[in-house]
């Protein structure tokens, strides 16, 4: 019992810790609730973040606002289309020492470090992009053959415009499924527009503060998960990850004939990191069915690809996701 109560106290001061945090990042993104929610869901549940949006809508500030607030390292990387692997894992060069000696010294990157924000990344060519896969699975990089670890804990928050934009290289599948959650950045309302002219163009702009510390943002994704999750809920993550499996024969035929192809094993593990995120970022102790709803799109949509015959009849995968999410739903509560 006592262990029981233990984890309780933990996941509330937690939460409590996540509302300071919220209202720090508030200070400089103003409004954007949601998109702050998920930024901090990767952070929490230890993956990465895909954050689609057009140019100017606070994807950077966001960023550099997270890695004060959440105490981490954070290096900034501008992808382009000259861009080299080895301008963003480093390289060795080869130094003469006063006696003559010569030998290879490694110069680090700007991947090593614990919050890399990766800009524009559908800028750089296919080879660049492929630098960070073994980073974000791994959390280790090899150069020259030597194995090198980065920093702890290592996340990446990459930004992208979209791709109908000119110049873009799409992310291949690969490396997509390494993001934990796409987020998705729109135009604010009117009210929080209001609200970002009048606080971004006086004297005086608002200042994040530090409320995590490294130590204590791994404590916290430990934390995560340890957090109870109950059987309904791993039930309806499982049936709504195979229900959008094409092959799969319990596929609805609405799936079978839009999907081109659909999330895997992956996936599953993300959801359930995310909804006992979004549980704690809500100030409740274990997640829900409506969790795995919320968290369905930001999950999935990447995850996923649309047939040609669905592209062309203007089929939406985020449509389709959330009616089946919902589908799947009302009928684990009837049955």
């Amino acid at each position: 019992m006592g262990d029981t109560e233990n984890l309780v106290a933990e996941i509330e001061a937690l939460g409590n810790k996540l509302t300071e945090a919220k209202a720090s990042i508030t200070k400089r993104f103003i409004g954007q609730e949601r998109v702050v929610e998920l930024t901090l869901t990767a952070l929490l549940c230890g993956g990465h973040g895909l954050l689609i949006g057009l140019p100017g809508l606070g994807k950077t500030l966001l960023v550099e606002t997270l890695s004060t607030v959440m105490g981490l390292n954070g290096n900034r990387i501008q992808f382009t289309p000259d861009l080299m692997p080895a301008d963003i894992l480093g390289s060795e060069v080869l130094d003469t020492a006063e006696d003559g000696t010569r030998s290879f010294r490694f110069i680090e990157g700007p991947i090593f470090c614990q919050l890399l924000m990766a800009d524009e990344i559908n800028r750089a060519s296919p080879r660049t992009q492929s630098a960070l896969l073994q980073a974000m699975q791994e959390k280790t990089v090899t150069v020259a053959g030597q194995d090198r670890p980065l920093g702890t804990p290592f996340h990446v928050l990459a930004t992208q415009n979209p791709i109908e934009q000119e110049g873009t290289y799409p992310l291949p599948e690969a490396q997509l499924d390494r993001f934990l959650v796409q987020i998705d950045v729109p135009y604010p309302d009117r009210a929080t527009e209001r609200d970002i002219l009048i606080a971004t163009t006086g004297v005086e702009t608002g200042e994040a503060t530090a409320v995590f510390t490294n130590d204590e943002l791994l404590q916290a994704q430990t934390l995560l998960r340890r957090m109870p999750v109950g059987d309904s809920v791993v039930e309806l993550i499982l049936d709504l990850v195979r229900a959008f499996r094409p092959e799969e024969e319990n596929a609805s035929a609405k799936v079978k004939e839009t999907v081109a192809w659909g999330p895997g094993p992956r996936a599953a593990q993300a959801f359930m990191l995310a909804v006992r995120a979004k549980a704690l970022l809500d100030g409740r102790l274990a997640p829900s069915a409506e969790d795995v709803i919320d968290m369905a799109r930001p999950v999935l949509s990447h995850r996923m690809a649309l047939g040609f015959a669905a592209r062309a009849r203007g089929e939406s995968l985020s449509d389709l996701i959330e009616d089946t999410a919902r589908g799947l739903a009302r009928h684990e509560v009837a049955a």
